[in-house]
């Protein structure tokens, strides 16, 4: 019997003949882990069986192509439009099957929002280009959708011949399946659009000869958009009616999502989205079939989780980023172990909009070891060799982590930190508005350094006598960052000028109405959205020619099209800061023309620089040395915590 009070996530499920062990789902996520024809690697293996390993119930692979290559929407995706691949995915499946967990693919056209599709044209129902990636794009021929039916159902087929449980039918989130069942995509005047009955032909015909082929046991999901929250797209009244029509065709399962790429924000929600915020959409679809629904969403914590069940909002719950931050959640929480949990943050940066829409290998700012499941000593760590004094010094993400590894790999780990709180900047930052998910990360570790057996010196300054006296063998700076002061004329003027960090952890209060915040990084774009939720009357100025530069590209989509306007703040861009007076601040333009900004305070936002490091001493003191996250440079989370951990494997 499970040790959890979390009974209904642990109870067997139902889909069509199959049975899942959970009510636990690992949905598809890009993660360009497959090969560069598109099969599967030894690292997506790994990545999938961890999540199998862990505790899911069914995992669903990222979408495959079904036409290549103009069906694709990331750098690296899975292909299965060909036998050829079929013994990679045979192996896949072998993997997860091996620790008790079921298994679909997901299969998919990218229609409009395709990527890099080497000279072929994009495709969609009508010819009308997206607005989030406004790529040029031309409306499919009739015999051009009949060949994407057979391709649909074709690939559907070798999926059930490499031992997949059952397929899903990406429907959702504005790919091509979806741009044919919405108002806002589907303009067809033909067979294939124009009426509510001929823009679902295209799922329906999809669903009928896969059918056909795999015959009626095999179960097959439908994923798709409840609403696309895009002025005349989808409504949930409309989905509703969608359930019913994809519930009549024989589909099995219904995965409830929201979204298409014009409303980015509502796919891949930023942090300030709250925890479970879609499940209203999954329980409207619920009353109306009888078939399973699955919610998706911003699920993190279990009791979220239990209660979507309990309350009958859905029959499955998807944990989507959850399971990419900890692979182990599921088993976890059935043991009794809610606190070693690691939760995902909700930043966007590791996964999908930092890394997999740039190109790159998906990681994960909190879990360092994403990614990296078959690489020797990351899911199981190397013991030292030999037993060292480890002194970190600094309790950010970065140290925590390092210490946490290091003890664990069985050295002697002291963590040091100045001041009273574990979390480094971490601390700071969770005071901006909607950052309140970056709390998990001090949470996390508060539990895991002292069961990792770290001792903790708080309130501990650390200097060069510190290190004299200790005599480590290893010291692991850790120390973070400070703001960077500009030299502009006038920034002494203790009366007029703040800095953003004081700000934000409200030891500088800001009088007036007026507040030029300068600099519009993510952190002058945060202190602004938190000034104007106060009631101020906020203006950017930014030296580039755009804001929020250096923020991942779904949280600055919803900071420059939905926060920014609410709040009404206001930009100048392309312009400097030449003086601060009484008045406000004298701007420069490129041109070099002056202009006087009227202003009450002055916030500074314009980036930091590492903190003192006192290498030289530690290398007097101890035999070796490193720095590491914001100490070494000025990045984000996940260098420092890749960082922390990469270091403490090698000592």
């Amino acid at each position: 019997m499970p040790c959890t009070p979390y009974y209904r996530l642990f109870e067997e499920g139902r889909i069509g003949s199959m049975t899942v062990k959970n009510r636990i789902v690992m949905p598809p996520m890009a993660t360009n882990y497959a090969g560069p024809s598109g099969e599967p690697t030894e690292r997506l293996i790994g990545y999938y069986a961890e999540r199998a390993k862990g505790g899911a119930g069914l995992i669903i692979v990222e979408n495959v192509q079904v036409k290549y290559p103009q069906g694709k929407n990331v750098a690296c995706q899975l292909r299965l439009d060909k036998n050829k691949y079929i013994p990679g995915f045979q192996e896949l499946a072998e993997a997860v099957h091996a620790h008790q967990a079921k298994i679909f693919i997901q299969i998919h056209h990218a229609g409009r929002q395709y990527h890099d599709i080497e000279g072929e044209e994009g495709v969609d129902p009508s010819g009308i280009p997206d607005g989030f990636l406004q790529q040029p794009v031309r409306a499919l021929k009739p015999e051009e959708i009949q060949d994407l039916v057979e391709r649909f159902s074709e690939t559907a087929l070798r999926a059930k011949m490499a031992g997949m449980d059952g397929v899903e039918f990406h429907g959702a989130h504005g790919y091509l399946i979806n741009e044919f069942m919405s108002p806002h995509t589907n303009q067809r005047v033909d067979e294939w659009g124009g009426t509510f009955e001929r823009r679902m032909r295209f799922p329906l015909k999809i669903i009928e000869r896969t059918r056909e082929k795999v015959g009626p046991r095999f179960p097959l999901s439908f994923r798709f958009s409840a609403d696309e929250f895009v002025p005349g797209g989808i409504t949930l009244d409309d989905a509703k009616k969608i359930a019913q029509y994809l519930e009549d065709a024989g589909i099995d399962v219904l995965h409830v999502s929201a979204g298409i790429y014009e409303s980015m924000q509502r796919i891949l929600e930023p942090m300030r989205f709250e925890e479970g915020w879609r499940a209203y959409l999954a329980a409207a679809i619920k009353k109306v079939v009888k078939i399973p629904v699955i919610t998706v969403g911003q699920i993190r914590s279990p009791e979220v989780a239990e209660r979507v069940l309990e309350e009958g909002m859905a029959d499955f719950v998807a944990l989507g980023r959850t399971l990419i931050a900890d692979p182990h959640w599921p088993r976890k929480v059935e043991e009794g172990r809610v606190p070693e949990i690691r939760k995902c943050i909700s930043c966007n940066i590791g996964c999908i909009g930092g890394h997999v829409f740039n190109d790159l290998y998906m990681r994960c700012t909190v879990n360092p070891v994403t990614g990296h499941e078959r690489f020797e000593g990351w899911v199981n760590l190397i013991p030292a060799k030999k037993r060292k004094k480890v002194m970190v010094v600094g309790a950010g993400p970065g140290g925590m982590e390092a210490a946490r590894v290091a003890a664990l790999r069985g050295h002697e780990v002291t963590l040091y930190e100045k001041s009273g709180e574990l979390g480094g900047q971490v601390r700071t930052a969770v005071k901006g508005p909607g950052k309140g998910k970056l709390s998990f990360i001090p949470e996390y570790y508060s539990h895991t350094l002292k069961a990792a057996g770290v001792r903790m010196e708080m309130n501990t300054p650390v200097d060069a006598n510190t290190i004299e006296r200790e005599k480590p063998d290893v010291v692991i700076f850790a120390t973070g960052a400070v703001p960077l002061v500009p030299d502009i004329k006038g920034i002494d003027n203790s009366e007029k000028v703040r800095g953003s960090w004081d700000v934000l952890n409200a030891s500088a209060q800001v009088p007036g109405k007026k507040v030029v915040v300068a600099g519009g990084g993510l952190v002058g774009c945060e202190t602004a959205l938190f000034l104007a939720e106060q009631g101020k009357d906020v203006t950017i100025v930014e030296m580039l020619d755009n804001l929020a530069s250096d923020m991942e590209p779904i949280t600055r989509y919803d900071f420059l099209t939905e926060l920014m306007p609410q709040a009404g703040i206001k930009a100048l861009l392309s312009r400097v800061i030449a003086e601060i007076t009484d008045q406000g601040v004298v701007v420069l333009d490129r041109w070099g023309n002056k202009s006087l900004l009227e202003a009450d305070n002055v916030v500074i936002a314009l980036g930091s620089r590492p903190a003192e490091a006192m290498m030289e001493a530690a290398r007097d003191c101890a035999r070796e040395t490193y720095v590491i996250g914001d100490c070494k440079e000025p990045r984000k989370i996940i260098n420092a915590t890749f960082d922390g951990a990469s270091i403490a494997r090698m000592i």
